[in-house]
């Protein structure tokens, strides 16, 4: 059945549905096998023999960290038509699952995963930690100057609402409701 206002077969949405959620896929699984291979040397993980039992409390964390993200990078494809990547974005505005709950669960998502990882495996180094807060900050700074003003303009008063209801960093105790 064709929709009336774009022209486009329900069977040929779906399609594209998928395509765009199978893209989004393969970019954020790229990107974290990326960050998989080249993060954990340079963090000093290793897997030790005698690593204390309780470090392995860490894996729950860090497992639901990444299977938030995942679910996040899924949602980019399949709801917003689009990609993580700056260079495919979304072109809708993804206002569900985890983004119901806070407007970056993806970046908080994968810190979970990484410091349930670095508890695991990790040592403590002063210059590390020291590192890993310039990231942090970095992230901060990148989502303040470039993803929330780029939302802005693309998504405007959507977006907004969006904003007023649903914080940054702190994820809500209810998922939040788009109005309909």
């Amino acid at each position: 059945m064709d929709s009336p206002r774009s022209g486009i077969s329900h069977g040929n949405a779906k399609g594209q549905q998928w395509l765009s959620a199978l893209s989004s896929l393969t970019v954020g699984v790229a990107f974290l096998g990326l960050w998989f291979w080249l993060l954990p040397r340079w963090l000093g993980f290793s897997v030790e023999a005698r690593t204390e039992s309780w470090r392995w409390l860490a894996a729950i964390p860090s497992a639901l960290g990444f299977a938030v993200a995942l679910r996040c990078v899924w949602d980019f494809g399949w709801t917003g038509h689009g990609t993580p990547a700056p260079v495919i974005p979304p072109q809708r505005l993804v206002v569900v699952g985890f983004y119901r709950y806070v407007r970056n669960p993806m970046y908080v998502g994968f810190a979970a995963g990484w410091i349930g990882l670095w508890i695991m495996f990790g040592h403590p180094n002063p210059a590390l930690i020291a590192a890993v807060a310039a990231v942090a900050l970095g992230v901060h700074l990148f989502v303040l100057f470039y993803e929330e003003p780029t939302l802005r303009r693309k998504f405007g008063a959507e977006y907004e609402e969006y904003c007023r209801n649903v914080r940054r960093w702190w994820p809500r105790l209810r998922a939040w409701r788009r109005p309909e």
